[in-house]
């Protein structure tokens, strides 16, 4: 293993009513006497689900209002609303000019991984008399200043923003979708209430979901390829994660599927899996360029690339993806011999076992009804004509099993196709 530091200061309560039972005594701790409170909001969701009502009935109850004119108000509530998937430089920076005009001591996130991460970069830049985006995000300089604390109420669990200090934010002048972490963004406190997830629309369920297998794989397939305890956690949360989401597929309802998922997405993102290994993200790194051009979804972007990107790699790490395929699909020497006769392709049983535990992957992707090719995210000709230049946009991720070049990333997006 390598050498690591580890430390996650997110106070997490989790469970049904969460939000109504632990926010009042959160937001005394966190949020300065005599100031403001910041909302971030994203599409609506947030209004359908309950998380907003239960969030403004807790600070409406403490006295916090929309209005400060309202007699006995302790403190204004100011929302920032219309934070999109995949938030924008722009979108961060107006967040940060509303915190600084109206005294915000506290910001609270309610939503998803889009305005999490928007949020805790507003946290970021509201204090800071430079240029957050150049400073943090482009030269990772060392976050030295003060920032607003920043607490978050989960209700789409996909990318364990909730648990770290990771933002993404996509620089639309640049066409740059870069993402940082900093343990000074980790969020003070997180509520994750499984209920709020009930009523997600069951494409953002499955491509969540996805995402969150994604940041384990990204992490397990990484140096060192020897078993180790960082790996041995994460073969138990790929394992649990394709059981929870094959029952929610099966039944959208199932509160016990819906809050291991959420669950698992933060054990999968509050470092915990990281430790002691390289860490790839190079389909990440793919990814986050398709949707800076084409604003396409993330997790099924994510799906129609793992299993091209790990035909290409697998070699690298063969042990690994060997344990991959018997401790997370239970694949066994059968299955080498079956995969060896049916591709007709000259190769060790190794080899086979480890091509049979990626198309078993696949086999998932194609079973949740994610795409399995780019075009199936609506890619047209437009698209396919500016695939070098997304190629050449992408960085070249170095905790990979083996590092790709342009010409290999084009490579895998014209398979992909």
């Amino acid at each position: 293993m390598d050498n690591f530091r580890w430390e996650c200061r997110t106070k997490v309560r989790f469970g049904t009513g969460c939000v109504r039972e632990y926010l009042e005594e959160l937001v005394k701790e966190y949020a300065p006497a005599g100031s403001n409170i910041m909302i971030g909001l994203g599409g609506g969701s947030a209004k359908k689900n309950g998380a907003y009502d239960d969030v403004m009935g807790v600070l409406g109850s403490m006295g916090y209002s929309p209005d400060a004119r309202s007699d006995g108000a302790k403190g204004r509530v100011v929302e920032f609303s219309g934070i999109m998937p995949n938030p924008t430089l722009a979108k961060m920076l107006e967040g940060a000019k509303l915190a600084r005009e109206n005294n915000v001591g506290l910001i609270i996130a309610v939503g998803g991984g889009s305005v999490m991460d928007c949020c805790k970069a507003v946290s970021a830049q509201t204090r800071y008399d430079g240029d957050a985006w150049e400073d943090f995000w482009m030269q990772g300089k060392p976050m030295r200043h003060s920032i607003i604390p920043c607490g978050v109420v989960v209700t789409m669990p996909a990318t364990g923003s909730e648990v770290n200090g990771c933002a993404v934010l996509t620089n639309e002048e640049t066409r740059i979708k870069c993402d940082r972490d900093y343990p000074e963004m980790n969020p003070v406190f997180a509520l994750m209430d499984p209920g709020y997830t009930l009523s997600m629309p069951i494409r953002q369920m499955r491509a969540g979901t996805f995402d969150i297998l994604s940041h384990i794989m990204e992490t397990y397939f990484s140096f060192p390829v020897e078993g180790n305890p960082a790996d041995d956690v994460s073969e138990g949360l790929m394992k649990g994660l394709i059981r929870d989401f094959r029952a929610a597929l099966s039944s959208p309802q199932d509160l016990q599927a819906r809050s291991n998922i959420m669950w698992t997405a933060s054990l999968a993102e509050n470092r915990i899996i990281k430790t002691g290994k390289s860490k790839d993200f190079q389909a990440h790194n793919m990814e986050h360029q398709l949707s800076a051009y084409t604003g396409c979804n993330h997790g099924e972007g994510l799906a129609a690339l793992h299993p091209v990107y790990y035909r290409h790699i697998y070699k690298a790490g063969l042990p690994k993806f060997v344990s991959f395929a018997r401790n997370v699909w239970g694949l066994t020497d059968e299955d080498a011999i079956r995969y060896k006769e049916s591709s007709g392709a000259d190769m060790s049983d190794d080899e086979a076992l480890a091509l049979a535990g990626i198309e078993a992957l696949a086999d998932l992707i194609q079973e949740a009804g994610l795409p399995t090719r780019l075009r199936e995210l609506g890619f047209g000709e437009e698209e396919k004509k500016i695939l070098p230049e997304i190629a050449a946009s992408c960085s070249i991720s170095s905790g990979a099993l083996r590092p790709v070049d342009t010409a290999e990333i084009l490579e895998i997006y014209e398979e992909c196709w």
